[in-house]
């Protein structure tokens, strides 16, 4: 087991563990040696006119998205993986998916893709001239093709964990793994809205869960993990829970406190957090009051908001 020190720095050396750079995260990657980093994974800024970020054009934006990635790739290890964490990019209603845009840099530096993980919530904007956006996209790239990737720690219950194989050489065996299954690359986890456990002051918070997954099945004890765009510390917590070491770096003050607060909480074992793999509420099963319709006698209610009975008709909930 792989035991780490506790104390939080500024700067990144090789011998600190955690390290919370209170700066812009190009200075942090000029001082981290070539091929150290085992994972950089980030949810960068989305260019959409968040408080916390100033609005670029898109290729201006681009070009800052594109420094940063190729100092990244410079740091990671032959052997690691780097995952950017995006949305889409509103321009005057018509929206355009930061992936498909940043995939080329990725590309053209020589990286291989693995997945575009796609990231489903239920709570967002409601919008009301297109579909409200419910999911953002991870898209998962490696140095090369000798790269570490653990799916045991990550493997999810099996829908069907007494199915065997009923012909072969197998049959009469069990067919599923015994640890679980793959997850997949559609991962249902709910976002950090006003009534997560982990909501803070910041309007675009991802969930510890989500860099968990990561985490375990991409590094091993003892590896580094990089956040460029650290926000509240969220990669940090993920990385020195599952003991890796952690580093970040953020610009705004008041994020960098609020992540050494949520840092110190974790490493005093007091963080609230949302626990892996727990599932997704179901106000329905939870008895949630508000679920029941108060038009249900109305005859142009849509069906979608009746459930089929085993007639084959339906009924309200």
């Amino acid at each position: 087991m792989v035991v780490l020190n506790s104390q939080i720095a500024e700067t990144f050396d090789l011998f600190e563990n955690i390290v919370l750079f209170p700066g812009n995260c190009l200075d942090l990657l000029n001082t981290i040696p070539d091929d150290s980093l085992q994972l950089v994974v980030t949810s960068p800024p989305y260019n959409i006119g968040k408080e916390y970020e100033r609005r670029l054009k898109l290729d201006s934006y681009i070009e800052q998205q594109e420094a940063v990635i190729k100092e990244c790739i410079r740091c990671l290890s032959p052997h690691g993986s780097i995952c950017w964490q995006v949305g889409n990019y509103v321009d005057n209603g018509s929206i355009i998916p930061l992936d498909t845009v940043l995939y080329p840099i990725f590309r053209d530096l020589g990286l291989k893709m693995r997945n575009r993980i796609i990231w489903h919530f239920e709570h967002g904007l409601h919008c009301s001239r297109r579909f409200s956006g419910r999911y953002e996209t991870i898209i998962w790239f490696t140095k090369t093709n000798d790269y570490f990737f653990n799916l045991d720690p990550i493997r999810v219950p099996q829908k069907y964990p007494g199915k065997k194989y009923f012909k072969g050489p197998k049959a009469g065996e069990y067919s599923c793994n015994p640890l679980g299954k793959n997850p997949g690359d559609l991962w249902v986890i709910p976002n950090v809205k006003s009534n997560h456990v982990e909501k803070t002051e910041h309007p675009c918070q991802f969930p510890v869960e989500l860099i968990e997954r990561l985490v375990l099945s991409m590094t091993r004890e003892g590896d580094r993990v990089l956040d460029p765009f650290l926000g509240t510390g969220t990669s940090i917590i993920a990385a020195i829970r599952h003991k890796r070491k952690g580093l970040g770096a953020e610009t705004v003050p008041r994020y960098i406190e609020l992540s050494r607060k949520r840092i110190k909480e974790e490493l005093a074992g007091n963080l609230k957090t949302r626990p892996m793999n727990k599932p997704v509420y179901n106000p329905i099963v939870a008895g949630n009051s508000l679920t029941i319709a108060p038009w249900s006698n109305n005859k142009k209610q849509l069906i979608l908001l009746k459930e089929p009975t085993k007639k084959g008709g339906y009924t309200t909930r």
